[in-house]
């Protein structure tokens, strides 16, 4: 298995971050963030904070600079005197000093017209509307059939309702930006970001550059989790108070103004109405959704969207509804619209399987379908029976008891559970060249983003492969928006997307270094054989974790001399991501979890989960295994733990620390496995590669919520579980 190429450069701590860099004659800033939920601006007293020595300005909607308008409201930083929310930015402090910044920020005092806000979700509010689309563009609502008919007429029905609450993404690094402008009048920003190409866009937008004067360095990203995938306003206030002040600014977001400022999962309330027959083969699947958005902006995540895909039957509707409320906008959180739907789908999958005295395993199975079941497309692939199968082999799931609260062991209820999973495979246009270096060595170009999940490695073994060089022959530079044009690090489709611009600069380079010396031209033996062309197929090198063409050649040992300025060829997959052919592209898992209850303190804790997954092709075992885990871990604190509480009467989040807010730690994860099956799938992209950074979240929930269920027969259908909605059932 291959290390991560920057492993050395991570752990020594030289491995650079947005904060990190050093600058000279660099000032500080920190935001004021609005007290009252909802109303407009009538006052702001800076004359205590100026009067503080070291204090370089302070802004506000009163003296800042004017941006142009932009579809994201949330960036329209100090642009009116309205408030929106509770913990909007409504000022900011430029400081010498971190220390003196937050102190003149405390002084800063605002005086506001205050009005009652609108934060409570709920299925009766009048203000509930059908959006247009879901994220990205799904339609919001579908139907087949008669739902309500077929429903009605089922032999087994359940009608539940299932609620997820607001989550925010609290990746370890905060979103931090140094803006420093330049003297030819460009702007230079080290961001914390999922997407440096996406950042230099927006911003040159709303600062009225050309997209070429402004330059977004990210190599490293102390992850993001989806809060990290767009620019959000803390890049606009370092930008604005480096312009003002004239000097470099950092700006990190605090953890505690995190959960206003930088996105967060919408909280959920789905009604879930399944039907089927005797036989447990599906009728009729009913799944409506509400949830929210802001006044400033329109987010409506696609949580209904797995149902079109999961299971046949006849009558089927899915409706998404919203509401806009006077809080911040939601935005993408890993896996978003299928960790929350699927939870619901799987939670009620395993009532019907419970209502109709059918294994739960053996109900998914009998409602598998080969094509998608709303679309009418044929899946590109879907193992999911093997996932299935093969995850109820390794979990012991044969010696389970159907009964619920039939093992005991002292005080705790022991349960099984098991979910199925599911996140589509995106592919999105991308650029990237490559270059034969004069030494024999080769340089890729990528403005891709690695956000932890191993992107730098997996390009470079990708690029090797094609290459037909040695994995350390190949450097890889990404992470900067001077680098080929990069789709964001979001959908689970970085790999897909920018490997496969990668397989096509290295094809291209070889074709001109085999041209120049008499070559055959064309791609590397490995990738014809191992999925080039879409062709699918597993490579023995990347299969194996071994790296590619050790030993191999270089651009002096079989294409010839490369002259002193070197070699280079670039590829842009925008018409070769247009024109794929139609199928419905998915990866799919299974997830198997035990856990035991305290019937005395209604405490759960997981003893054991195992994810099974087809994903197809698996670059980098080392880091697809982290990757999974990581997802599982994160569906464990989703169902056990993570909960972002609103103030009705205030608004704004009442627990904004990770002492409030839970995430699961290592003595949270007692046993916990992923593994994969073997899949070829011919109609993904040169690699033959799914996306794996999301789909480990995904079911994780559920599959913990089904073996609460099977443990005591008591069924939390609110989320998290925790002890207080645990206890008085047992």
């Amino acid at each position: 298995m291959t290390e991560r190429l920057e492993a050395r450069e991570k752990v020594t701590g030289t491995a650079r971050y947005a904060f990190e860099y050093p600058v000279e004659n660099v000032a500080y800033a920190a935001a004021v963030q609005a007290s009252v939920g909802r109303g407009e601006i009538v006052a702001v007293d800076t004359e205590a904070a100026m009067a503080l020595p070291g204090v370089l300005a302070v802004l506000s909607h009163e003296n800042a600079p004017e941006l142009n308008d932009h579809a994201d409201g949330e960036l329209a930083l100090f642009q009116s005197p309205k408030v929106s929310y509770r913990g909007q930015f409504v000022a900011a402090v430029v400081g010498e000093t971190l220390e003196t910044a937050r102190e003149a920020a405390r002084r800063v005092r605002v005086e506001y017209a205050a009005e009652p806000p609108d934060v409570r979700l709920r299925t009766d509010h009048p203000g509930l509307y059908k959006p247009d689309v879901v994220n990205p563009v799904y339609p919001s609502d579908t139907e087949q059939g008669e739902p309500e008919e077929g429903f009605d007429g089922s032999a087994v029905r359940v009608d539940v309702t299932y609620r997820t609450p607001a989550e925010h993404n609290n990746a370890m690094e905060p979103h931090t930006t140094l803006a420093q402008w330049n003297d030819d009048g460009g702007l230079t920003l080290y961001d914390s970001t999922q997407g440096a190409s996406g950042v230099r866009r927006i911003v040159a937008e709303l600062f009225g550059l050309d997209g070429a004067q402004v330059r977004v360095v990210a190599p490293h990203v102390g992850g993001g989790f989806g809060s990290k995938g767009t620019a959000r306003p803390s890049v606009v206030l370092a930008a604005m108070a480096a312009r003002v002040v004239g000097r470099p600014v950092k700006f990190a977001v605090p953890r505690q103004q995190m959960f206003a400022t930088t996105g967060y999962r919408t909280p959920t309330i789905q009604r879930m109405r399944l039907g089927a027959d005797d036989d447990g083969h599906l009728t009729a699947i009913l799944h409506d959704v509400f949830e929210q958005t802001s006044t400033v902006k329109e987010f409506a995540e696609q949580t209904a969207t797995p149902t079109r895909v999961m299971y046949r039957a006849p009558n089927r509707r899915t409706s998404h509804r919203l509401v806009r409320l006077d809080v911040p906008t939601p935005s993408w959180m890993r896996a978003p619209g299928e960790t929350p739907g699927m939870y619901a789908l799987e939670s009620v999958m395993d009532e019907v399987a419970v209502a109709s005295g059918i294994d739960p395993v053996e109900l998914r199975i009998r409602n598998d379908t080969d094509r998608e079941p709303e679309s009418g497309l044929p899946f590109s692939s879907r193992n999911l029976v093997a996932c299935l199968q093969e995850g109820a082999a390794r979990f012991g799931w044969a010696d389970r008891d159907p009964a619920p609260g039939a093992r005991r062991e002292g005080r705790k209820l022991i349960g099984m559970g098991v979910a199925a999973s599911t996140y589509p495979a995106y592919m999105q246009p991308n650029r990237a060249s490559a270059r034969a270096e004069p030494d024999g060595t080769f340089t890729v170009r990528i403005a891709a983003a690695d956000i932890g999940t191993g992107a730098r490695t997996a390009l470079a073994l990708i690029a090797a492969e094609t290459l037909k060089a040695d994995l350390h022959a190949v450097t890889v530079e990404l992470g900067d928006s001077s680098l080929p044009r990069a789709s964001t690090a979001g959908g689970s489709s970085g790999t897909a997307s920018w490997g496969t611009a990668v397989v096509r600069a290295c094809e291209a380079l070889r074709a001109k270094l085999n041209s120049g010396s008499g070559g055959r031209g064309g791609s590397s033996p490995h990738m014809e054989d191992g999925g080039s062309g879409g062709r699918g197929g597993s490579s023995p090198h990347m299969e194996d974790g071994g790296s590619p063409g050790h030993g191999g050649s270089s651009a002096h040992t079989e294409n010839g001399a490369v002259p002193p300025e070197g070699i280079e060829a670039s590829a842009d997959t925008t018409e070769e991501v247009k024109g794929r052919d139609k199928y419905a592209r998915h990866a799919f898992g299974a997830q198997f979890a035990e856990v035991e209850v305290d019937v005395d303190t209604g405490e759960v804790r997981v003893r054991r989960l195992l994810g099974v997954f087809a994903a197809g092709r698996i670059i980098n075992p080392r880091t697809a295994r982290s990757q999974f885990i990581g997802g599982m871990t994160m569906g464990l604190g989703m169902a056990l733990m993570e909960e972002s509480v609103m103030d009705e009467e205030f608004g704004d989040f009442l627990n904004r620390d990770l002492a409030q807010y839970h995430v699961p730690a290592c003595a949270d994860v007692r046993d916990i496995d992923a593994i994969w099956v073997e899949e070829s799938d011919p109609h993904l992209n040169p690699m033959g590669s799914k996306g794996i950074g999301e789909i480990g979240i995904v079911g994780t929930a559920a599959a913990i919520g089904n073996a609460v269920h099977h443990a005591t027969g008591v069924r939390v259908r609110t989320l998290p579980i925790t002890p207080g909605r645990l206890l008085p059932h047992l």
